[in-house]
């Protein structure tokens, strides 16, 4: 698997705003150090685990879903929150799980239960003070939705991975928040105060690797999609197209700015985005449908974000 992080830096270390000379350190070992943090996530809920599995199956029956979401009080009413939300307008008020599940369909179930047991996972993650955890929580899920959203409109490779790898671009980050937090945060002084030195330059510099590689890794111990890893891994230098469809490394890269224009971020470790998120949009031949796109962002967002 080839992953697009850049790994020769030959730009001179910056100078911060203190006329401090910012210099590599040792980092044998390090990488290893924050994949270990991956032990210290709690596993995927029993729950998620066993509706997973399920929506797996090629023969899927509703009344089994239900039973699965209904003993989840807090992904059952997500997924009736959802389906009566404006993004489903319907007269009346649905109440029934399974009904509800028939009119969002399997992929967009995927979705809610993968984002909800995602932010369990590491709610209770001792991370440095540096790090906003609803921040994190709130971007991912952001680029989640907006990935899923655009490749419902665009001749994407793999759509069906686009909300997981959204959702799960930024795991690397975290991973090193975790598992190095002193390296941490002098990668963000690093970024913050130097001069022309991108978040990935100061990862290397600090770590010998980036947080697009440690995510792609992780998401390989977990078991997921190669095109997810490999989508993830590329997300800051997509890959070129191919046979018409766009990467879904060059998705998640749009995704991931165009919520940051939206001022969905993670701000300790963003860089600035020039133009709006309608300007994005339209720029990927989609100027008609740009409205009409925020809009179900919005009503899917607002739903979701309810629970983080």
């Amino acid at each position: 698997m080839t992953i697009g992080c850049h790994r020769n830096i030959t730009r001179k270390p910056a100078a911060d705003k203190n006329n401090v000379t910012v210099t590599s350190i040792p980092h044998n070992g390090l990488r290893e150090q924050a994949m270990r943090a991956l032990n210290n996530l709690p596993p995927f809920s029993p729950t998620l685990s066993k509706l997973l599995t399920t929506l797996a199956k090629e023969d899927v029956f509703f009344g089994e879903l239900a039973s699965i979401i209904e003993k989840d009080t807090v992904l059952a009413g997500t997924v009736l929150k959802l389906v009566n939300s404006a993004l489903y307008a319907r007269s009346g008020t649905i109440n029934s799980v399974r009904y509800a599940i028939s009119i969002l369909g399997l992929n967009k179930l995927r979705n809610v239960a993968l984002g909800l047991s995602v932010a369990r996972m590491w709610k209770n993650l001792q991370l440095p003070k540096s790090w906003s955890q609803a921040a994190f929580n709130l971007h991912s899920v952001a680029t989640a939705i907006m990935a899923d959203a655009l490749a419902q409109r665009i001749n994407v490779r793999y759509p069906e991975g686009a909300f997981t790898a959204g959702l799960l671009h930024a795991v690397g980050k975290m991973l090193i928040a975790v598992g190095l937090p002193q390296q941490y945060d002098a990668i963000l002084l690093t970024y913050q105060t130097g001069s022309e030195i991108t978040m990935e330059e100061s990862e290397f510099t600090h770590i010998g690797c980036c947080h697009a590689e440690l995510a792609a890794a992780a998401l390989g111990q977990w078991k997921l999609p190669v095109d997810i890893q490999e989508a993830v891994g590329n997300q800051h230098h997509p890959r070129p197209d191919s046979g018409g469809a766009m990467d879904l490394s060059r998705l998640v890269f749009l995704a991931h700015g165009i919520t940051n224009r939206m001022g969905i971020m993670i701000p300790c470790c963003t860089a600035k985005h020039e133009g709006s998120p309608e300007q994005a949009i339209q720029e990927l031949g989609l100027g008609d449908q740009s409205a009409r796109l925020l809009e179900d962002f919005n009503v899917e967002f607002n739903v979701m974000r309810g629970f983080f």
